[in-house]
């Protein structure tokens, strides 16, 4: 079972607004075993609309239509698709008394004739009550498509989705079972990891498919399995998944929407330690991105941002004397920063970062892109040095992955040692 997504609206085609509402559409279809073929966006211009409609007509078995449903002159997508189905409007009673309704509860009291006009349906569609705006959804059958039409306001449009349309769905449709499941890496490139999971890829089933998703310090592999026995499409993503833990189980971190953050709070916390973190160069995103998930006060003691050099002796002790030697962006001020963070603190293990983002060198002669990153475990400090490039944004990103990503290497070979 196919749909295809029309979002109508220069809003999205200027950049001028996100189209969340494909991305719940979407997920909300594929919970139910409706693959999305397609996701177009168009101007609202008659002739525009109605070869969209044909196109997708002729491509997919569900048409979801977003937009153009407003009370003003710009909206025409009601009239478009009464032209589309040889149809006419007519005014049902049942949205001009909600019409009427709403417009009594609401502070502007005056009802227009432009909102009574909202009332105004094709003669061949089934209505979807919209409780949460004035206008209604539309569920129109051409023999074995269907066509829905939804407000474009995303409220509106997701109430829409799960109290009418996905119910209707599965009531009229049969549809077989997808499942995702998503493997996340860490650590090591993309094409790197093609290579050494290719033998893997290539003896997945036909109804397996593998996507990757590469980001900044993570390649996400996500699996996707359709069929109509849910337990055994689920058995056998995961026996897939089994055998490519085996090869490549130590650069793995988690599953779904697991993090680099939560795999290392398992570990603290399985572990019953603790951590703090000194920055400089990243400037709090290790200490946020840490502290943005529930439970993170029973291992993470605190951080500091000590972006100026001074504060670097005011707030960690780091020696000026090391700083005026080797200069502040240095392993010597990097590993000071962490022994001082654990010493104030009081943790079991410390992140330090100190390096030199650009746009400009500031306190140090580091090239752009130097970064210093210390990790200090309850036994030693580990000091090391990368260059991660000239573009300010993505050496503070990556500085941050590379400093959750040695920290969770260290905790992990500690666990081992004593094993």
């Amino acid at each position: 079972m196919k749909a295809e997504i029309i979002t109508i609206g220069d809003e999205i085609l200027i950049g001028q607004i996100v189209d969340t509402n494909s991305t719940f559409i979407a997920s909300a279809l594929n919970e139910i075993g409706v693959s999305v073929y397609q996701i177009t966006s168009i101007q609202d211009e008659k002739q525009h609309l109605l070869n969209a409609f044909k196109e997708a007509e002729s491509r997919v078995d569900i048409i979801i239509i977003t937009g153009g449903l407003g009370p003003t002159k710009d909206d025409i997508t009601k009239h478009v698709i009464c032209e589309y189905f040889n149809d006419i409007l007519v005014q049902n009673d049942a949205v001009l008394e909600h019409v009427t309704n709403l417009f009594k509860d609401s502070e502007h009291k005056i009802l227009t004739k432009t909102n009574v006009q909202q009332a105004l349906v094709p003669s061949k569609a089934i209505v979807l009550h919209n409780t949460n705006g004035t206008a209604p959804g539309m569920y129109i059958k051409k023999g074995n498509k269907t066509f829905i039409s939804l407000p474009g306001v995303p409220y509106e449009m997701e109430g829409l989705i799960k109290e009418s349309v996905i119910p209707r769905l599965i009531s009229e449709y049969k549809t077989p079972h997808i499942y995702h499941k998503t493997v996340i890496t860490q650590g090591v490139a993309e094409s790197i990891l093609a290579e050494r999971i290719s033998d893997w890829e290539d003896a997945l089933p036909d109804f397996i498919k593998l996507a990757y998703l590469p980001s900044l310090g993570t390649v996400k592999l996500r699996l996707s399995a359709i069929g109509e026995d849910k337990k055994a499409v689920e058995n056998d993503v995961h026996a897939a998944i089994d055998v490519l833990l085996e090869q490549i189980g130590e650069v793995v971190i988690g599953f779904d929407e697991d993090s680099p953050e939560i795999a290392i709070a398992n570990l603290l916390i399985d572990k019953k330690q603790t951590l703090a973190v000194a920055e400089s160069c990243t400037g709090g995103l290790i200490a946020s991105s840490i502290t943005q998930y529930e439970g993170v006060s029973s291992f993470f003691k605190g951080a500091a941002v000590t972006y100026h050099t001074q504060s670097k002796t005011d707030v960690l002790n780091v020696d000026k004397k090391i700083i005026e030697e080797h200069s502040v962006v240095s392993e010597k001020v990097a590993k000071e920063m962490a022994i001082g963070v654990k010493k104030k603190f009081n943790s079991d293990y410390a992140i330090a970062t100190t390096g030199n983002a650009g746009p400009e060198k500031g306190d140090s002669d580091a090239e752009i892109g130097t970064v210093f990153i210390a990790i200090a475990t309850p036994e030693k400090v580990l000091v090391e040095e990368f260059n991660f490039g000239k573009n300010r944004f993505k050496v503070i990103q990556r500085a941050k992955n590379k400093s959750l990503q040695l920290l969770r290497r260290e905790i992990i070979n500690a666990k081992q040692q004593y094993l």
